[in-house]
């Protein structure tokens, strides 16, 4: 790991914030991938993998972004926080604004409850799209804390950078599988369901470049960039993925992966940054 935190150190940081989204997404192919190894997926096992997601994006949110954001802002007391609270609201408002534009229908629920402009597109395209929607917050949290680094900025570090694009990458698995399988059981080939699985996060390494490039460019930003994407990050965690896990039985399984994603996200920002 020391070995992996001193090459990002050493290159450029739009490069690295590039890599490291790339691996994020990697992660995600890697999960959808395993549709062609399984015939199905246990519910109980889908709504525990949903329920880490949250955890870790919940985890990340603070450990990553908010806290950080907080500490690299100038002044005392409220003046301090001001940055930090602004920057969540818009990046919350920013997802709210997709979240009603963007046609989308997420993982457990009927057609009838697609949201975002009504379409005349296929079930297979709408849940990918709601995918698509929670992944946008992920590449860009990765892409500014690259920046951040490389800006120089007191609180931001190489090793917080690599546990967050680490952090986001095991969520990612489960998750792409999650959207592979689903696609699966409608009748789409292991091969249609595993591409539209993985193509849920390519958008991560196009978010996380813009993040990184951002920051560089306009370096008094980057509280308010950290904390935006934490609010676009809890957003996500509250309006989807939350209620994707209480449609069934198995909320306490949820409840309990959603624990295990946080200990495990906030575990590794802690030891690696």
């Amino acid at each position: 790991m020391e070995q992996v935190i001193h090459y990002f150190q050493e290159i450029d940081p739009v490069l690295a914030a590039l890599y490291a989204t790339l691996f994020t997404w990697g992660l995600t192919a890697a999960g959808a991938a395993l549709v062609f190894f399984f015939k199905g997926m246990n519910r109980a096992l889908l709504d525990g993998m949903l329920g880490f997601t949250g955890g870790v994006m919940v985890a990340a949110s603070f450990w990553s972004l908010l806290s950080p954001g907080i500490e690299m802002s100038p002044g005392e007391g409220f003046v301090k926080v001001i940055p930090a609270a602004v920057g969540f609201l818009l990046g919350a408002a920013f997802i709210f604004g997709l979240d009603k534009i963007l046609p989308h229908l997420h993982i457990n629920f009927k057609m009838s409850e697609a949201e975002g402009v009504k379409t005349p597109w296929h079930r297979t395209t709408l849940l990918t799209l709601a995918i698509t929607l929670h992944n946008i917050p992920e590449g860009l949290a990765v892409g500014v804390l690259f920046g951040g680094v490389a800006a120089g900025f007191e609180g931001a570090s190489i090793g917080g950078a690599v546990a967050l694009a680490l952090g986001i990458g095991l969520q990612n698995f489960p998750e792409g599988f999650a959207v592979a399988m689903p696609l699966r059981r409608q009748g789409l080939s292991r091969t249609k369901s595993f591409m539209y699985g993985q193509a849920s996060a390519l958008v991560e390494p196009i978010a996380g470049v813009l993040g990184a490039w951002a920051v560089l460019t306009f370096e008094p930003i980057l509280p308010y960039a950290l904390s935006f994407a934490a609010g676009a990050m809890i957003f996500v965690v509250v309006e989807e993925v939350i209620p994707e896990t209480q449609q069934d039985k198995y909320t306490d399984i949820a409840t309990m992966g959603f624990i295990g994603g946080f200990i495990i996200m906030m575990t590794l920002d802690v030891g690696l940054g």
